[in-house]
């Protein structure tokens, strides 16, 4: 299925949970914020939010710094 990530086409396995699509895009280990259609997909519940075609997915990763 095609959805949208931060901006530009994704091609993605049919019915990726939240938590499936971030290991897909190589992310597992990143400390991150997802928003999909313009509404906070919390951490907690990464693993049963389901990722639907043509979805619009927003991801932007934490740098710590100073």
């Amino acid at each position: 299925m095609q959805i949208i990530v931060n901006g530009e086409p994704v091609e993605t396995p049919d019915g990726l949970t939240a938590a499936e699509l971030i290991r897909h895009l190589g992310l597992e280990n990143e400390r991150l914020a997802m928003e999909i259609n313009q509404e906070i997909a919390p951490r907690s519940r990464h693993h049963e939010i389901v990722i639907n075609p043509d979805d619009k997915v927003e991801i932007v990763r934490a740098i710590g710094g100073g």
